[in-house]
């Protein structure tokens, strides 16, 4: 479903005629060389394409144009090797509505001590040819990555991947179209939200279908197609004995992967990336979808539960930005803490839906009753997550503007062992600490449902909202709340203005 290595990021180096053509023929093998090397890096998942030098207004417009109609680009690397002025480029950044990244680089990593000339001088003038490259994007107010180090260096091309899996996710998201199975949950304010600004800001589309769509295709699922499902749980989970044929529970694992079938049918041929379900509206169904939601995530749609179509398409972002890399990414949400001083920790959970991608071992496929929606007990696979670093991100609809918050966490592995807690679940540390954490994102106004990951960081996220030009908020180990506070109070009043500049 996701496929990074088709989209592409074009190499575009400046320089000037001024140089003479035995300068620009260097200058053209010198960026041919890094775009390939970029293009076979194992940091960068996407498809590198080197594109001519460009030495004159025209040239830069027109490479604009074509990267703003091409279907496959998503982005665009630029990097001065000489000195390229920059009112060159000012048409051309105008126009052009692909993310950017700037390099600062050279093609050289050492100064030659004892040969350096003037000939040498006039080739590599990226020190300051970058920073006439720069003036210009900053004041053409122009959103865009900075990354600064030889284009060998590790951590260059690292960052470099970071952006790219983050542009490849911008990119999903302006194209994405996201299913929402009746309402939202009645009378919950954070799921609610603007979806013709999200459609203006975002490009998304989201809209309403009603339950009895998808109960159509329910019904019509073949028993041949659920007997081939059944078979892959088995080979792929622990199936709970009372699920396994024979067990009073094994119908409603049937159902599970009836629902799922119909819900890859009813996405797949709609062109759907994300959906939302709401256990208040469930006419037509005996089961709320749980396993079925579980094992979508894991093939990389996203979700929102109780109608929350802003973290769905958040987790499928999320999923786009992390694919193939460690570590998976879940819908979740805050559900209860462990308070004790010596060591306050979050967990959390779902009802049903959390993403496998994230167990720390093979799931176990149960079945319980839900305790509310009053729907036949629904399969759902349990499971805990592995320790390590890990991010929680939402998305809100802060009325005059849309915001992206995200805590940096640290899993942990539980205390003790949870054997009568029928749901999937992940705990951790959020940072700096709990009480800092929590008060932070409330006074953000943050969801108690996000996009959780352990495959990507809060660096994915920022170049992400940079993109789409929305605010970004960051709880960190360096987070204090009386200076978050403020910077709340500034952005209000950036966000404010910059809307007349």
């Amino acid at each position: 479903m996701i496929d990074l290595k088709k989209l592409e990021v074009w190499f575009a180096t400046g320089s000037q005629h001024l140089y003479g053509p035995e300068t620009l023929a260097q200058v053209a093998e010198h960026s041919k060389e890094i775009a390939d090397f970029f293009n076979k890096s194992a940091q960068i998942p996407v498809t590198v394409v080197f594109k001519p030098v460009l030495k004159s207004p025209e040239e830069i417009t027109n490479l604009c144009i074509d990267a703003n109609s091409s279907r496959n680009c998503i982005g665009i690397i630029t990097w001065c090797h000489t000195f390229s002025p920059s009112k060159m480029w000012i048409n051309g950044l105008k126009i052009l509505n692909k993310p950017i990244l700037h390099l600062h680089t050279q093609y050289n990593q050492n100064l030659p001590w004892s040969e350096i000339d003037m000939d040498f001088m006039n080739l590599n003038q990226s020190a300051h040819g970058d920073r006439e490259h720069g003036f210009i994007m900053t004041r053409l107010r122009i959103n865009r990555k900075v990354v600064v180090g030889h284009w060998k260096e590790a951590e260059v091309q690292e960052r470099i991947g970071v952006w790219t899996r983050a542009a490849a996710a911008w990119y999903d998201f302006q194209n994405m179209k996201v299913a929402r199975f009746g309402d939202n949950m009645r009378e919950v304010a954070v799921t609610e939200g603007d979806k013709v600004e999200a459609q203006i800001k975002f490009g998304l589309s989201v809209n309403t279908f009603g339950v009895g769509d998808l109960v159509k295709i329910v019904n019509s699922v073949s028993n041949n197609d659920i007997d081939a499902l059944l078979k892959e749980y088995d080979q792929t989970y622990d199936v709970a004995k009372d699920g396994q044929q024979g067990g009073k529970y094994y119908e409603n694992v049937r159902y599970q992967a009836r629902l799922e079938i119909a819900l890859r049918k009813f996405l797949t041929e709609g062109g759907f990336g994300a959906y939302t379900n709401t256990f208040e509206d469930l006419n037509g169904l005996a089961q709320l979808p749980g396993l079925a939601s579980q094992r979508m995530m894991a093939s990389g749609f996203g979700f929102g539960a109780e109608g929350d179509w802003k973290q769905s398409a958040l987790v499928r972002a999320l999923k786009v930005m992390g694919h193939g890399l460690n570590g998976g990414c879940s819908f979740m949400e805050d559900y209860t803490y462990h308070l004790d001083p010596s060591g306050p920790k979050a967990l959390g959970s779902h009802m049903l839906e959390v993403c496998p991608t994230i167990a720390s071992d093979k799931p176990r496929l149960e079945v319980h009753p839900l305790g509310i929606g009053g729907k036949d007990a629904p399969a759902r696979l349990v499971f805990n997550t592995p320790a390590g670093p890990a991010i929680n991100t939402t998305l809100v609809d802060m009325g005059n503007r849309f915001r992206i918050i995200t805590n940096s966490l640290d899993c942990v592995i539980p205390d003790e062992k949870m054997p009568k807690l029928p749901v999937a679940s992940a705990l951790w540390i959020p940072q700096p600490d709990l009480k800092t954490s929590a008060a932070a994102w409330i006074y953000a106004g943050g969801a108690h449902h996000s996009a959780f990951s352990q495959a990507i960081t809060a660096e994915f996220i920022e170049d992400f909202a940079e993109m789409a030009g929305v605010e970004f908020l960051h709880i960190d180990k360096d987070t204090c709340v009386s200076q978050f506070k403020k910077e709340l109070q500034w952005n209000e009043m950036y966000y404010m203005l910059a809307k007349g500049l």
